[in-house]
C-alpha cells in the first residue's frame, strides 16, 4: 500500500538533527515557503521517546496550520512512534517535514511486516487502535518497503479541518 486516502481503508530518543528549526526560524521558513524538518532517532524499545517526540513536534508546529491540526499531528505521530517501538526489536527514525501546504511524518523501522488497521476486540482496551486513528484522521497515509524494513507515513494539509 503505497498511498492510501482517508477513509479507504541523538540521546535515548537520540538527538534531533541539525535540520530542526524552531521558534522564529521555523515561522520565517514557513512564511517564505521553505520546509522545516524534525529528524529523530528513536532508541530501541525506549517509550520515553513518545512524549519527547510529541514535545519536539509541538515546537516545530507552533505556528502551523488551523487550530487543532498540530494536536492531530501529535496524536498520529505518537501512534506511529509507539507502533515502531513496541512492534519491532530495533531503533526507528522519525522524520517530520512541515511546509506551508502541509505536514508529512514518516517513521522508518527495520521490521519488514506491513501493519494493517484492524478493529480491536473488546478485551483489547488500549491496543489495536493506532492505525485506525491514522486512517480516520490523516488526509493520506501509507506504508512502503524500504531496505529491509518499512516506512509508515501520514500527511495532513495545513488548512483542512
Amino acid at each position: 500500500m503505497e498511498r492510501q486516502a482517508r477513509g479507504s481503508g541523538s540521546t535515548a530518543v537520540a538527538g534531533t538533527s541539525a535540520t530542526r528549526r524552531t521558534g522564529d526560524d521555523a515561522a520565517e521558513d514557513l512564511e517564505q515557503g521553505r520546509a522545516s524538518q524534525l529528524r529523530r532517532r528513536l532508541g530501541r524499545a525506549d517509550l520515553r521517546a513518545v512524549p519527547e517526540t510529541r514535545r519536539a513536534l509541538r515546537e516545530l508546529l507552533r505556528d502551523w496550520g488551523r487550530p487543532g491540526r498540530s494536536e492531530t499531528a501529535e496524536l498520529l505521530t505518537s501512534e506511529l512512534v509507539t507502533n515502531a517501538l513496541v512492534h519491532t526489536d530495533d531503533e526507528a527514525l522519525l522524520t517530520a517535514t512541515v511546509s506551508p501546504s502541509g505536514l508529512r511524518v514518516e517513521v522508518r523501522d527495520s521490521a519488514a511486516h506491513r501493519p494493517r488497521p484492524r478493529v480491536p476486540s473488546a478485551d483489547e482496551a488500549t491496543h489495536g487502535r493506532g492505525l485506525v486513528l491514522v486512517e480516520s484522521l490523516a488526509d493520506t497515509w501509507g506504508v512502503r518497503a524500504q531496505g529491509g524494513g518499512k516506512v509508515v507515513w501520514f500527511e495532513l494539509g495545513a488548512g483542512a479541518a
